[in-house]
């Protein structure tokens, strides 16, 4: 057992020498971003369930047009179109961090992608998820009868006396609001009170005949990476009876997406090196994105659009290794979107 325990501390210790000897590169291996598009839907889904009593609308209530059925619809309410940036993989570099050069921290997000270089950097900010509001809590009808409607013995019995409950309610309300009932309030607060109970249990005894309507909103946002231009694409179909539906399912609507490329790439000449004249790669490079239109359809019918800055439609070049030399301490912080550099600080290091 004494001699088993000597030759693990014996191995352990000669790894532990091993790691200290290896040179501290921990994820300096990064990634510059490809610029994609996030399409931002806000969806309302309305519900009707019919009431109970819905056959017994029109004879006790003179309604005749309240949901007999079940129904579901849905409607896109909003539209919106932002971008992120997500790791290109043919992109890939990795920079030299050793004693020739003042390159000594690379900052990345969890994806990989380069945010700074010698400097804190925070990761891409994405707009706010929406958060809808909070419900009231729905109303029972049956909190609001009288023991008279829910003894009654069929549910023909039932909807009358519901009805008659709603009349009655109506009629006190006429009262107060022309000072007629029986018992006034004293103030207007506590006429305010009563109307709004009377309101309360009138809305809850028509739910009996006329159902009722729900209605949900939710978000959903549909990612599309433009690798070269398209026109009207298709990218995803909507359906007023389903919903969001894949793009390839023909049960809805085929909403369109057209990438025109504009022809326009950012320059930052002064940190760039001329590789034909300087042969030390350091490995710090950054995209001079282009420009695009993204345009978003229904049809024929355009529904949004807006130009971006867009990695792929521009170039990639290195970094001039000047920047990096003994002479120099370099800090940059890119745009995470576009890989571009947003701000270069120099400073001479001391000697």
């Amino acid at each position: 057992m004494r001699k088993t325990f000597s030759l693990l501390a014996a191995l352990l210790l000669l790894i532990g020498k091993f790691a200290q000897a290896q040179p501290y590169n921990e994820g300096t291996t990064y990634y510059l971003p490809c610029t994609a598009v996030n399409i931002t839907l806000l969806l309302e889904k309305t519900t009707k369930t019919p009431g109970e009593y819905y056959m017994y609308s029109e004879r006790f209530l003179k309604k005749n047009d309240v949901c007999s059925t079940p129904q579901t619809a849905w409607r896109i309410i909003d539209t919106k179109m932002y971008t992120i940036g997500i790791p290109d993989t043919s992109k890939m570099f990795t920079p030299l961090i050793d004693g020739k050069h003042t390159i000594y921290k690379v900052k990345l997000s969890p994806e990989g992608v380069i945010l700074a270089v010698n400097e804190e950097a925070a990761p891409q900010t994405l707009p706010a998820p929406f958060v809808p509001a909070q419900k009231p809590t729905p109303l029972n009808p049956r909190d609001y009868m009288s023991q008279d409607i829910l003894s009654a013995g069929s549910i023909a019995k039932m909807a009358e006396l519901t009805a008659q409950e709603i009349y009655d309610i109506r009629e006190s309300k006429g009262q107060l609001n022309k000072g007629q009932a029986d018992f006034m309030p004293k103030d207007g607060e506590q006429l305010r009170i009563m109307l709004k109970n009377l309101d309360k249990q009138e809305e809850a005894l028509l739910q009996m005949f006329e159902g009722t309507t729900v209605k949900d909103t939710s978000e959903i946002t549909v990612t599309f990476i433009p690798n070269q231009e398209v026109n009207k694409q298709v990218l995803f179909r909507f359906s007023k009876q389903l919903g969001m539906l894949d793009r390839d399912d023909l049960g809805g609507t085929p909403y369109y997406i057209s990438v025109e490329d504009l022809h326009h790439t950012a320059t930052n000449e002064a940190t760039l090196s001329d590789m034909k004249k300087r042969k030390d790669d350091v490995g710090i490079y950054a995209n001079l994105p282009g420009k695009m239109k993204v345009s978003l359809y229904q049809g024929a019918a355009l529904l949004a659009s807006k130009d971006f800055n867009a990695a792929q439609f521009g170039k990639t070049e290195p970094l001039d290794p000047e920047l990096f030399g003994k002479k120099l301490m370099t800090n940059l912080i890119y745009n995470p979107v576009t890989g571009n550099i947003e701000s270069i600080k120099t400073e001479l290091t001391k000697k």
